[in-house]
């Protein structure tokens, strides 16, 4: 699935999260948007630019991003990527 160009997932969904498998192209950016789910971002691969509430990061292997439910968040790949999206609960929008 690809809801975004160039963010390729796979999911895996529980009764209660949904886990996300992302392949992302360096250079694609997922635009600003806010749902209300926790959200665990994890990159397993390259370096991704994650600007939660106004606020950037780098998120490279070893760290984890937390996004609070409801927090107007973006991203951008600075490389490609291999990332980890877990949310709470549910996104029955990426069933």
């Amino acid at each position: 699935v690809e809801p975004v160009p160039g963010y390729v997932a796979t999911f895996v969904h529980t009764k209660q999260m949904t886990l996300a498998n992302w392949k992302i192209t360096a250079g694609s950016s997922f635009p600003e948007h806010s749902h209300p789910h926790e959200q665990i971002m994890m990159v397993l691969e390259g370096e991704f630019e994650l600007t939660v509430a106004g606020e950037s990061e780098l998120v490279r292997p070893g760290v984890v991003a937390v996004i609070p439910a409801d927090a107007k968040h973006s991203g951008r790949a600075v490389t490609d990527c291999i990332a980890i999206d877990v949310f709470y609960p549910v996104r029955e929008d990426y069933r």
